[in-house]
This record gives structure tokens, C-alpha cells and sequence, in this order.
């Protein structure tokens, strides 16, 4: 089987488990969650150098998902890879749980750095590049904003320090749906082009369907090609992807999943997941 098929499964299933998760808890972050599975899919299983076993293996690969809290997502790979029971995905956010709302490395095997104050974990990930640097390893690390988290000055400080220091350690996604929690991000405060701002900030600049697994695997391998700068990929998506009662809309941000809402998924991949 291609690749790129297999990576097509693994995002339906992620969407799938992250889906059931959801409705365990009664609600969640159910639309910015589907956005990003195809991402999720090539970074855990194509791209990202990690191991169950050892989650804090120091050479490893790290992920910081500074929009935290799509942490569904992520968790979904997480359990699929083995760091923890899939069965666990159903305490999303209850009393008790290692799977809280927001991502929380201090609770959650596998998740690189908590987050959930927008704008700062993307920080965080550039201190990891840092430290790599320091260090001598050939570490990659990946960070993941979205696009309303872009209207954060953090984004921007931090950018400057990425470029000024040369980490081509680094590969930022932006997970541009168009949407935020109060709107639009073109009501709430319009970001223009995300990539040529990144690209003014002196980073290798790149904008693609976010949706393609084979577009963001390429987009990685020329991002990695990059030398002497940090790389930023700008992913065209849809807000909800994959169910259309929250497809490409603003109320999906937070929204509850139901049993007939997760029979209908199933029955829409078929034998894909």
C-alpha cells in the first residue's frame, strides 16, 4: 500500500478517536482537532524520530502543540503509537485524567510542552531548537499554531528571535482555517498573508493544502533543505474537516459529538480508518 494511503488512514483514524474521546467527555475542541489530522498523521507516523517506550528519550524528536488546545489530536497518535492505552482517549478532560482539555506534558506521555496560553508555546519550541543547538543533536523540532493564535505579538517577538538565531531546527506549521473562536479570523482581525509575513520575519516561507499528506511530507523534506533559517508551513484547511455538521464552521470550535455524528464518520471512511 502507497504512503500517502496508509498516511490517509492513519489521519481518519485519528479523526475517528479523537471523535469518540470528544463525546466521552460531553464536549471538546472538536474543530480545530479535525483540522489538523492529516498533519498529525505524517509527523507520528512518517516523519517525527520517537519512542513509546521512552518518551523522554533526550535525542528525540519534539512536538509543541502551541494551540493546546486541540490536544484530541494529538492524543489520538499518541494512544495509536502506544504511548499509552487507546482506551484511555476515553477520560478525555475528566476528573483525574492524564488527557486534559489543553495539552500538559507534566501529565500526559508523549506531549513535549504544555500549553493553552496562545502564543506561548511556540516559544517554548524555540527554546527546545536552542537547546538542541546547544546540545549538538540533530533533533528537529516541530510546532504547530493557528492561525487566530497568529494574532498574538508573541508570535512575532518570537519569530524575529528564530530568524536572528538561524535555527533551521525548527519547522512551524499554521494551521490556517480561517477561523476562531469569536469568528472569523478575517472579522476578528485580519492576518492577511501569513507566509509572506513569516517570509518578512527572515524565515523559508511555504503555503500548502493541509489536507494533502503528500504535500505537507514534501513541504517537510524542503523545509529540512532550508539551511540557515527557520521554516514555517502555512496549511490551507478547513475548520471541523472530515463532519459536515461542523465542516468549515465557526461553531465547531467547541462543540459536543454525538452517537450518531461518530456512526456517520464511520460509515464515511469505511474501510480507510
Amino acid at each position: 500500500m502507497p504512503v500517502d494511503t496508509q498516511l490517509t488512514q492513519k489521519a481518519a483514524e485519528i479523526r475517528r478517536l479523537l471523535l469518540r474521546s470528544i463525546h466521552a467527555a460531553g464536549v471538546g475542541h472538536v474543530g480545530g482537532s479535525l483540522s489538523i489530522a492529516e498533519l498529525i498523521a505524517v509527523l507520528y507516523f512518517n516523519e517525527m524520530n520517537i519512542d513509546p517506550a521512552n518518551p523522554s528519550w533526550h535525542e528525540r524528536d519534539r512536538f509543541v502543540m502551541s494551540k493546546g488546545h486541540c490536544g484530541p489530536a494529538l492524543y489520538a497518535a499518541l494512544a495509536m503509537r502506544g504511548f499509552f492505552p487507546v482506551d484511555e482517549l476515553d477520560t478525555l478532560n475528566q476528573q483525574g485524567s492524564r488527557l486534559p482539555s489543553h495539552c500538559d506534558m507534566n501529565r500526559t506521555p508523549g506531549v513535549d510542552m504544555t500549553a493553552g496560553s496562545l502564543g506561548q508555546g511556540f516559544s517554548c519550541a524555540l527554546g527546545m531548537a536552542v537547546a538542541a543547538k546547544l546540545d549538538k543533536l540533530d533533533s528537529n523540532i516541530f510546532a504547530l499554531v493557528g492561525d487566530g493564535e497568529c494574532q498574538e505579538g508573541q508570535i512575532w517577538e518570537a519569530a524575529l528571535f528564530a530568524a536572528h538565531r538561524n535555527l533551521d531546527n525548527v519547522i512551524l506549521f499554521v494551521d490556517d482555517n480561517g477561523m476562531q473562536i469569536d469568528g472569523t479570523t478575517d472579522q476578528v482581525c485580519k492576518m492577511g498573508d501569513i507566509a509572506a509575513k513569516f517570509a518578512a520575519f527572515g524565515w523559508h516561507s511555504q503555503t500548502i493544502d493541509g489536507h494533502s499528506t503528500a504535500a505537507i511530507k514534501e513541504a517537510i523534506s524542503v523545509a529540512k533543505a532550508a539551511v540557515g533559517k527557520p521554516s514555517v508551513i502555512v496549511m490551507k484547511t478547513k475548520k471541523g474537516r472530515g463532519v459536515p455538521e461542523f465542516e468549515d464552521k465557526v461553531s465547531s470550535h467547541s462543540n459536543t459529538v454525538t452517537a450518531t455524528m461518530l456512526i456517520a464518520f464511520d460509515l464515511s471512511v469505511g474501510g480507510q480508518a
